[in-house]
């Protein structure tokens, strides 16, 4: 449960980055133990790497990455 109010834009940002690290532990695998195969470098959408970028610029937490990493654990404890 969060214990900071977000403002919709930081609420859009916290989410898209969450999205963008779900990408890329499912790119990566998704249970930790990582490829097994051959190396194969993961692929995150570019699209996945935009929206998160464009969230963060438009909260206007870009360049301010300790306040974000605060609100992401705040609004998703675990994270």
């Amino acid at each position: 449960m969060p214990t900071a109010v977000l403002t919709d834009r930081e609420r859009t940002a916290v989410q898209a980055y969450l999205r963008l690290l779900h990408t890329v532990r499912a790119a990566f695998g998704g249970d930790g133990s990582g490829p097994t195969g051959p190396a194969v470098l993961p692929v995150v959408p570019p699209s996945v790497l935009a929206e998160a970028e464009a969230a963060l610029e438009g909260a206007g937490l870009a360049g301010n990455e300790e306040e974000f990493l605060r609100m992401v654990g705040d609004w998703h404890p675990g994270r």
